[in-house]
């Protein structure tokens, strides 16, 4: 019997699932793998390798099997299309067993396969970062954002924190009050406005996405600035999930669109807005209730490289 692992690689953990040729045999979850800066930065490549290896090694070590019995292993990741990240990626894997056949994908990859398997559709990724990627029934692919943090990732748990300190701040200039302050002060264990702009405009810029859960907490508290940010982080997704569906599936009936990632997890109303505008756009699209897992995706795609070893 074969054993095989698939990793989902994201910026706040990593997780891994370790299986034979038909079930999931353990789960791992440990700190987050961003490889984005990873050939630049000593630090974060240090922190993605212990990452993968942490999530691998609790994986094996619960499904009582050892990293050296894998015949094959997929790792899904944000960045991971660049050459110099997937090299290193593929150096991290190796480490832990040299034999065992690697694949080393983007993370939009390994979605849109535990969504849809080789069938057409389009998977709308919204964590950390965020992507929208798609595949029309004769294989044609497209997608939209996921171009990094500075100058992408629309709708993201980066992208709303960023976007919830320029709110609170354009709410104090215009004497304004919002649970925002007070809950990201917290957040980030800082004592007046002064030092979260400070913090704010840092470098190495701070960690935004921990601002997520204080906006759904503030939203959830009937705070109107936190709702118009969440309904705007959906509206930013449906225009990339348009753009892409545009692209693969110009006219009805449409391809189906599904979900994943934490802010879509996490956040009916980023739901709610995003069904909204692509039911309005796409009339009579079918969106997925159920979210993507992608570790699984990746552990298809592992299975699926084991058997042409065979």
């Amino acid at each position: 019997m074969g054993f095989y692992a698939g990793i989902d690689g994201g910026g706040t953990k990593t997780r891994c699932v370790v299986g034979n040729e038909s079930s999931v045999l353990a789960t791992a979850v440990s700190g987050g793998c961003n490889i984005v800066r990873l050939g630049e930065v000593d630090a974060e490549r240090s922190t993605a390798r212990d990452s993968i290896h942490t999530a691998v090694r609790q994986a094996c070590t619960a499904a009582k099997v050892s990293p050296q019995d894998l015949q094959a292993i997929c790792l899904g990741a944000a960045g991971a299309a660049r050459p110099d990240a997937a090299a290193r990626l593929r150096e991290f894997l190796g480490e832990l067993n040299p034999k065992m056949e690697i694949e080393v994908v983007g993370d939009h990859v390994i979605a849109l396969e535990a969504a849809f398997g080789s069938a057409p559709g389009v998977i709308a990724i919204s964590g950390t970062g965020s992507v929208v990627y798609g595949r029309d029934g004769s294989g044609r692919i497209a997608r939209a954002g996921g171009w990094g943090f500075a100058v992408s990732d629309e709708g993201s748990g980066q992208w709303i924190g960023r976007h919830a300190i320029a709110a609170l701040l354009r709410a104090r200039d215009e004497g304004e009050e919002t649970a925002l302050t007070a809950l990201i002060l917290e957040a980030w264990k800082l004592d007046n406005i002064e030092s979260l702009v400070q913090h704010a405009n840092g470098t190495p810029a701070p960690e935004f996405p921990r601002l997520f859960p204080m906006v759904v907490r503030a939203a959830d508290d009937g705070d109107a600035i936190a709702r118009e940010l969440l309904e705007d982080a959906g509206t930013q997704l449906a225009a990339l999930a348009g753009i892409v569906l545009r692209r693969v599936s110009p006219a009805p009936p449409y391809v189906p669109v599904a979900m994943t990632g934490s802010v879509f997890r996490q956040s009916a109303a980023v739901r709610r807005v995003f069904y909204n505008h692509l039911a309005t756009s796409f009339p009579g699209i079918v969106l997925r209730n159920e979210f993507a897992d992608p570790a699984l995706g990746a552990l298809a795609r592992a299975r699926r490289a084991g058997a042409k070893l065979k």
